[in-house]
């Protein structure tokens, strides 16, 4: 990472596919301000009636929540590797959706054919050490960031091994910056590495095995995906048939 800060990255995906509709407009509004809720409750000493009224209303939002369907849309994919086009809707995800509150978000672009890069910020929710990003999110970052680069090889699957070496702490509210390329491809074997700085100081690297998906492999785990949410739609009580492209 250079003096001048981390570089300004386009996200690869394009996420007008689906947004330009007024609901995901105002999905996106409300995950941020979720995001500002958790970042500003974790270290909060709130007094006792102001968390109860809060709690009481998120409460309230959520039990009116389940009188609504659940999205159901084969293009709403949780990550890059599963989507195989790098450039597919991805609001949804728990680490770059920006519809998604457990993100961070992480912000993944492509350099070239065998690069990308990616940018983020981990707020308090995040902390392991004091002052710094727990392990199993620098982990989940990398898998999401090595997910997207081996998506180039054109021939994506899933995780097979992650190996993280932990170099230094990384720190909290600090913009990081994440380097990663696709080393080579054998057989279904897509061979990954990255690295992770935060003011040029060296936090972690990792690399990591993708195994191709087999013909039809990600057919059945749509199919079961589709399985699993007819029964929660129907465990939820709603009675609105869950909902497909929204417009």
């Amino acid at each position: 990472m250079s003096e001048s800060g981390p570089p300004e990255i386009k996200p690869h995906w394009d996420a007008t596919k689906l947004s330009q509709s007024e609901m995901w407009t105002q999905k996106r509004r409300l995950a941020s301000a979720m995001r500002l809720v958790i970042e500003r409750l974790v270290p909060s000493n709130a007094p006792v009636d102001e968390l109860r009224r809060a709690a009481d209303a998120l409460e309230r939002y959520a039990e009116a929540l389940k009188d609504h369907p659940r999205l159901r849309d084969a293009r709403l994919y949780g990550e890059s590797a599963n989507a195989g086009d790098v450039g597919a809707f991805f609001d949804q995800s728990p680490l770059i959706g920006l519809a998604n509150p457990l993100a961070p978000p992480l912000t993944i672009g492509q350099k070239d054919d065998r690069h990308a890069h990616a940018t983020a910020v981990f707020g308090s929710a995040y902390e392991g050490p004091p002052g710094s990003v727990h392990g199993g999110f620098v982990a989940a970052a990398f898998d999401e960031v090595l997910g997207f680069v081996q998506s180039l090889s054109g021939h994506p699957g899933m995780t097979g091994t992650l190996t993280v070496r932990y170099r230094s702490p990384t720190p909290l509210h600090t913009q990081l910056l994440f380097e990663a390329r696709l080393d080579r491809v054998e057989g279904r074997k897509i061979f990954t590495s990255a690295r992770l700085e935060a003011d040029g100081v060296l936090c972690a690297e990792a690399e990591a095995i993708f195994i191709s998906f087999r013909e039809g492999g990600m057919k059945k785990l749509a199919e079961a995906r589709a399985a699993r949410e007819a029964k929660l739609q129907q465990a939820s009580g709603s009675n609105a048939e869950p909902r497909g492209n929204p417009q």
